[in-house]
């Protein structure tokens, strides 16, 4: 029989591997629009929060949670692709003038979620109420279900980057955008695609994270802020760098949390940022780009 201690560090630990994938989906769509559109999103945690509100809504009318996982992310990388034509393609470029425009973003978005799923946080039965036992801990089964998705759906967005002709323009978009254009790649149907990925990607996870999290209209802010903490540490639009930097941060985040409270791990978090900007401007993984 394990000590107690050491059977909470394996729990926290697991959490935290678990918590880095869906981290990893919702913080590499930050970091692909931001590395080629040049948009600081900080409403990109609130398209993590309707894409988990969304799931609860579909839940609700077709009693099928995956049904509802599905629908939330289609609906919001269709949103995403509205939201980058009529919003944010006049800004794009414009870093500054992108902060503030996200910002006003995420309070609207907020405030349509607050008006329509209401203030009070609500949850979303565990769709797979079991649990499975290893290293001396009761773990559940959900949680390590999601941990495989995460992981499949990171595989496809590679497969997507490294095998299609769009995922190639978009790795070409992000290095050079002015050579890209100039060997006729669409850049401005790029861009639309891109971020429509990033929202999806952002409401995916915030779907397979509904049943983990408790739902409410505020939950995109800690996401947004472990998300870029990754990024930068990561590197802008490396995919293996954001998931290196999501497997360092969450894990260490859920074992410190045994010893220290929350808010001091998220410290530790930044101190780490901090050091690797100091020894790697551009993160563990990012390249010089344009």
């Amino acid at each position: 029989m394990l000590p107690e201690l050491i059977r909470i560090i394996i729990f926290s630990l697991t959490n935290g591997v678990v918590w880095a994938l869906i981290v990893a989906l919702v913080a590499l769509g930050l970091s692909f629009i931001f590395g080629l559109m040049e948009i600081v999103n900080i409403a990109h945690g609130e398209l993590y929060m309707l894409g988990a509100v969304l799931t609860w809504y579909g839940l609700a009318l077709l009693g099928n949670f995956w049904l509802g996982v599905i629908i939330a992310s289609l609906i919001m990388g269709a949103f995403g692709i509205g939201l980058e034509r009529v919003v944010l393609r006049s800004f794009e470029g414009r870093v500054a003038d992108t902060v503030i425009v996200t910002i006003g973003l995420s309070y609207i978005l907020q405030q349509i979620a607050l008006a329509t799923f209401g203030g009070a946080p609500r949850t979303i039965p565990d769709p797979l109420p079991v649990a499975v036992q290893f290293l001396g801990i009761n773990y559940p089964a959900y949680r390590l279900l999601i941990t495989g998705v995460s992981a499949l759906a990171l595989i496809g967005l590679w497969l997507f980057l490294y095998r299609t002709s769009l995922g190639i323009h978009i790795r070409a978009a992000m290095q050079d955008r002015e050579m890209a254009s100039a060997m006729g790649i669409p850049v401005s149907r790029v861009y639309t695609m891109t971020f429509s990925i990033g929202a999806l990607l952002a409401a995916l996870g915030g779907a397979l994270a509904a049943p983990v999290v408790q739902l409410f209209y505020l939950m995109g802010l800690d996401i947004l802020c472990v998300s870029f903490i990754v990024v930068i540490v990561g590197g802008l639009g490396s995919l293996k760098g954001t998931l290196v930097a999501s497997l360092i941060i969450c894990p260490l985040e859920g074992v410190m949390t045994v010893f220290i409270t929350p808010t001091e791990a998220r410290v530790v978090s930044f101190i780490i940022m901090a050091v690797v900007l100091l020894i790697r401007p551009r993160g563990l993984f990012g390249t010089a780009g344009r």
